[in-house]
């Protein structure tokens, strides 16, 4: 007798392997470029650096030593007292051969009928200080104020290395606000104005009853 077969079992369609994704790559980051400098900007980066390789010196810088020396002036001035100490010093230097080397002037301010607020003069000496960083090394200086409001005068006595003002002063646009007079530090006179310029105290020349303590230093 026959024996039906049984049905063949239906085969299951096989699934279709999912593809594996791969990670993506990172793209290495690029960095962006630096922007090229014009030539002309490069060109002019060179003659600046040739230009300060060969700055001349200072003619101040090749005068022949002195036995007065700024620096330690600045500091017998701040830290002695003036006319017992620090003044007495600096004659003797002055006159061993300081004088040789170092000039001392007066100035006084031309627009002195402008000068009618406190404040604003203060902030004008203030201001003439601070353009002054490149006279440092070769200067030193009182600038006093006279009078009172409304009209306030400007004066000053400096001290300069060299025989006549140096560049650096010239340099600052203040300069020209000003008439300058050498001093003769032959005249006994001349000499005790300076040290009342220097101390901040004293006759001026018959106009110390119009000083109130009012100035800048340059040192």
């Amino acid at each position: 007798m026959a024996v039906a077969k049984p049905p063949a079992a239906e085969e299951k369609p096989k699934e279709a392997k999912k593809e594996e994704k791969k990670p993506k790559e990172e793209k290495p980051k690029v960095q962006p470029k630096k922007e090229a400098k014009p030539a002309d900007e490069e060109e002019d980066e060179d003659y600046d650096e040739e230009k300060k390789e060969k700055k001349a010196p200072n003619p101040l810088d090749s005068l022949p030593p002195n036995v007065l020396v700024m620096d330690e002036w600045k500091r017998k001035y701040s830290n002695t007292d003036s006319r017992g100490e620090a003044f007495p010093w600096f004659w003797e230097k002055w006159n061993a051969g300081g004088k040789d080397g170092f000039s001392i002037w007066f100035c006084h301010y031309k627009y002195n009928d402008e000068n009618t607020q406190l404040f604003k003069v203060l902030n004008l000496l203030s201001g003439f200080c601070q353009r002054l960083d490149k006279l440092r090394k070769y200067g030193f200086g009182s600038l006093l104020l006279f009078g009172d409001e409304p009209r306030l005068e400007i004066s000053g006595c400096w001290l300069f290395r060299g025989t006549d003002v140096p560049a650096e002063m010239k340099e600052c646009d203040d300069y020209v606000g000003y008439d300058w007079v050498k001093a003769d530090t032959n005249d006994p006179a001349t000499v005790k104005l300076i040290e009342d310029f220097w101390a901040w105290n004293g006759d001026f020349g018959g106009r110390g009853a119009g000083f109130h303590d009012q100035g800048k230093v340059f040192k």
